[in-house]
């Protein structure tokens, strides 16, 4: 897809129908990596619905993000579930590491942090997503082995 064509070519793809929204701003989350002002009035314009109403849809989920995000995304699971097992040490591992607390970016660009709702694997929490990659049963020590790997 090109740049120039890419919310048209998501439309394309998705559809123009009310309940094709939310694929199509994952669509462009996908390809971008956030949704811009740009792109969010561009959706609007193909779907026939105000500049607000699709913001206020990207904004009301945590996956979408609406601002610039690093070449890593890092959302931690912030449910009473993560949180009763260790999510504080999850995000101190983080904050020690790459010295970002959720919704910061690191000062190289290479990792955003967001804490997110349920990320589906409370029976295995504390987990994470690394660029949507799930880590699950974390601890302090294995946060920091995983940022590891994203830094070689």
């Amino acid at each position: 897809m090109t740049e120039i064509n890419i919310v048209k070519d998501a439309v394309k793809k998705h559809g123009r129908k009310r309940e094709s929204l939310m694929p199509v701003l994952q669509e462009i989350v996908k390809q971008e990596n956030y949704l811009s002002e740009e792109r969010l009035m561009e959706i609007a314009k193909e779907f026939d619905l105000s500049s607000a109403e699709v913001y206020g849809v990207a904004t009301f989920y945590s996956f979408l993000p609406v601002k610039p995000m690093g070449e890593n995304v890092i959302k931690v699971c912030q449910t009473i579930v993560c949180d009763m097992k260790g999510k504080e040490a999850v995000l101190d591992a983080i904050k020690d590491k790459l010295n970002i607390v959720p919704g910061q970016t690191s000062a190289d660009g290479k990792f955003s942090l967001m804490a997110v709702n349920c990320i589906g694997q409370c029976s295995n929490a504390p987990a994470m997503l690394v660029n949507d990659k799930p880590y699950i049963n974390l601890t302090y020590e294995n946060v920091v082995k995983i940022i590891d790997e994203y830094q070689s």
